[in-house]
């Protein structure tokens, strides 16, 4: 931190976005923040456009999105009822039979009887079926070669990588989230601190290396002048690994100074930050301190809403020019 009055405090909050789910899994979707659900509905007509399905013609074939997922399911997963196809891709019934009728009268398909169970058929593509299937394989693969090929080879890995994502995330099977435990730091918590703070600045508000060398100094000072009677660290842990972080330092005798105040994506939506932020003022009022304070930015719009509600009140502001970003720093207070 600077002394010559550019700086009167840290920039020290990573900015909590509202929950996408509680620890026993969500309910409704009340409980999912509204801008969250506007950006999935946004990516999807985006993306549905690019691949050029809005209009149910997919790739320029003569078949629907629905008729080609079927026909995919039949050239990958080889004879299978009309049944199981239904309940795989979760179509109608009545849809399925028609799209099945027309595949039979187009040639297509060929359809058998089970021997189980005579009311249902089975289906198989024909030469006519697998040759139709092969063309529209052939034309998605340059049609989406063609999407990417505009894009260098390290933007191609990203954009990929971020598909594998998604998919990984919304086949995960729901599950309570692990609860967080605060505890001391343990050696390697304090690198991962200022590592942390530098990576996820970066990456959500642009934020220069002058931010994480300014973490890094906060760091050492505290490890160097650590008072342990007025002083504490707590590091959340999830499964024996570090997602959040908060400092209480000493600013005066009667004045306690909240800082570095972290949480990884992650971690995020299980109130974490109201635990952390709830230990500083519980420490600081058993230490005696008469008065808290802590810096953030005006743009950390969740984070102030979690010192707010912790009973913290707006007293200045200041707009600076720090780590590459025009900011508005603010300075919260609030008595013990």
């Amino acid at each position: 931190m600077f002394d010559n009055g550019k700086y009167r405090g840290d920039p020290c909050h990573q900015p909590f976005r509202h929950p996408t789910r509680s620890p026993s899994g969500p309910s409704s979707t009340e409980q999912v923040a509204d801008d969250q659900v506007q950006a999935v509905r946004a990516f999807n007509r985006f993306y549905t456009q690019k691949l050029g399905v809005l209009d149910q013609q997919l790739l320029k074939s003569p078949f629907s999105l629905s008729e080609a997922r079927v026909l995919y399911e039949l050239a990958h997963g080889g004879e299978q009822s009309a049944k199981e196809i239904g309940i795989a891709l979760g179509l109608d019934a009545g849809y399925l039979s028609r799209i099945v009728q027309n595949f039979d009268e187009s040639g297509l398909i060929a359809r058998k009887p089970l021997p189980s169970d005579r009311r249902q058929v089975q289906l198989s593509l024909t030469a006519k079926g697998r040759q139709a299937f092969a063309r529209l394989e052939r034309s998605s693969q340059d049609d989406v070669a063609a999407m990417l090929r505009p894009l260098p080879d390290e933007e191609r890995s990203k954009l990929t990588g971020a598909m594998e994502t998604i998919e990984r995330l919304l086949a995960m099977p729901r599950r309570p989230s692990p609860r967080a435990t605060l505890r001391e730091p343990r050696p390697g918590d304090m690198g991962w601190v200022v590592q942390s703070h530098g990576a996820l600045y970066a990456s959500e508000y642009g934020f220069d290396s002058g931010f994480e060398a300014l973490v890094a100094e906060i760091v050492a000072k505290y490890m160097t002048s650590y008072d342990a009677s007025r002083e504490r660290c707590w590091i959340a842990d999830i499964e024996g690994r570090p997602v959040g972080s908060v400092f209480l330092v000493k600013a005066s005798d009667d004045v306690a100074k909240l800082r570095l105040l972290l949480l990884d994506p992650a971690a995020r939506g299980q109130g974490l930050g109201q635990r952390l932020v709830a230990e500083c003022v519980s420490f600081a009022r058993a230490c005696g301190y008469r008065r808290m304070t802590l810096w953030t930015q005006s743009n950390l719009v969740a984070a102030r809403k979690i010192y707010q509600d912790a009973g913290f009140k707006l007293t200045a502001t200041e707009p600076h020019r720090s780590f590459g970003q025009n900011l508005t720093g603010e300075t919260w207070e609030r008595d013990l």
